[in-house]
């Protein structure tokens, strides 16, 4: 007996989970492979715009996860749900012991289960690869926890509907029918109510969402598919009216709120500054890591205002327009521009649009050609464009209209270089006075 017992005991020791076998083996891995591959393939090709950024890492992601992570996990979805009767095996699995419901949810969580990691694992790198680099604000966890929410929903609901449809072609049809819907309301600017029923839908890089929009959204996508799971495969279908109902309520809020379902975000709303130069230079908050850089690349002109009067205040970085004491500091965004893994890319370029921003006269209707040398010679003595010595080789070639207008801005250029540092300031000081003047005869000569 002692010996029976003893061989028998190594076979009652381990049994496999149920589900043990479809997490490790078969074609969830390789769904969850394939999320992995599609986010960090499509990531890398754009990672000059987001990365640096904490709130453009943020709208990359979301992007890419209901772009192309949505329409995949369908496919997945719907292509493992229809397993059964690809194999002819439906008959026999109705024999089983376990109900329609916990088969399927044996078959569909493994499968979620590996598209959400695929998506952990490529939401991970992405915020590693921004956070070496970042310049300011912090990362948008509940964006994601949102996103894979979602990414959970579209992967049962894909499984539900290849139960339903066995047809082979279903699994990439779905995927490009759901890719077409979502993809609507980025081409269309319809504020329509029902565009915010599709979870592609933000705010922008400076908006953050009402604390119960994520909670909303995920109650929606969420709802959707767990009601299908009931209606398909519950022993009690009318229970699917609980996740309608549910989702119904939160489809219906988001709808009514519109756009009210994000603000600006306080960060951005803010400013630091470094108050040791003339005008003083304030960057937006979100990017705060940049005034160091800023405040270098612009060091050559605000060196060569110190002491000149009737300048801007300050330059400021917040939505909306400057206050009449101040100037707007040339955008740093959108990132991938003039701001790449948070660098500037082109100080110069950077330094010249800054004193562009003290000088231009756009306003006026019909800028007078006089006054064409001396706001060129004021933009040459403070940051000189990159590219003026190939527009004055364009003048030289060109007509004899031309080269004059050449000439005088070369003798406009000349008197301010050759003035004192007193009689430049206090040219300047009246210059300055005069910006807002369209009329020749109220701006100083040179």
């Amino acid at each position: 007996m002692t010996l029976v017992a003893e061989k028998e005991a190594p076979a009652q020791r381990h049994s496999p989970h149920p589900l043990r076998a479809e997490v490790v083996r078969g074609f969830a891995p390789w769904a969850g492979a394939a999320v992995l591959l599609t986010f960090a393939v499509a990531l890398a090709v754009n990672s000059a715009r987001w990365q640096g950024g904490w709130a453009e890492t943020r709208d990359e992601l979301h992007v890419t996860s209901v772009m192309l992570g949505v329409p995949l996990a369908l496919a997945a979805g719907c292509w493992h749900g229809g397993r059964e009767r690809r194999r002819r095996t439906g008959e026999l699995l109705t024999t089983a012991a376990r109900g329609p419901l916990a088969r399927l949810l044996a078959s569909a969580l493994p499968l979620v289960l590996w598209v959400v990691a695929g998506y952990a694992a490529a939401a991970g790198l992405a915020l590693l690869a921004t956070w070496y680099c970042a310049t300011g604000d912090s990362p948008y966890l509940i964006a994601l926890l949102t996103d894979a929410v979602v990414l959970a929903a579209a992967t049962v609901a894909g499984q539900v509907v290849g139960r339903v449809m066995a047809w082979r072609l279903t699994a990439p049809l779905l995927a490009a029918g759901a890719y077409v819907v979502l993809a609507f309301p980025l081409y269309n600017d319809s504020r329509r109510g029902v565009r915010y029923l599709s979870p592609v839908v933000d705010g922008g890089a400076d908006a953050v969402p009402v604390w119960w929009q994520p909670v909303t959204l995920m109650v929606w996508t969420g709802g959707l598919a767990t009601a299908a799971v009931l209606a398909y495969a519950a022993r009690r279908r009318w229970t699917a009216l609980l996740p309608l109902a549910a989702a119904t309520a939160a489809g219906a809020l988001l709808v009514q709120t519109g756009d009210g379902l994000w603000h600006t975000s306080p960060l951005a709303r803010r400013q630091v500054c470094d108050t040791s130069t003339t005008p003083q230079i304030c960057v937006n908050a979100r990017y705060e890591g940049l005034l160091p850089q800023v405040t270098d690349a612009l060091s050559g002109l605000t060196d060569r205002l110190e002491g000149v009067r009737n300048l801007p205040v300050r330059y400021e970085d917040l939505p909306g327009e400057p206050a009449r004491d101040e100037a707007r500091l040339p955008i740093v965004t959108p990132i991938g521009w003039s701001v790449v893994r948070g660098r500037l890319t082109d100080p110069e370029q950077y330094a010249w649009e800054a004193g562009m921003m003290l000088i231009g006269r756009s306003w006026c209707d019909e800028p007078d050609p006089r006054l064409d040398p001396v706001d060129d010679a004021v933009e040459h003595y403070l940051a000189p464009k990159p590219v003026e010595k190939y527009f004055d080789e364009l003048l030289a070639e060109g007509s004899e209209a031309d080269r004059a207008r050449l000439d005088a801005q070369l003798a406009a250029r000349a008197r301010l270089k050759a003035m004192g540092e007193e009689e430049r300031r206090s040219w300047l000081s009246a210059y300055f006075a005069t910006v807002d003047e369209c009329d020749p005869s109220e701006v100083p000569t040179l």
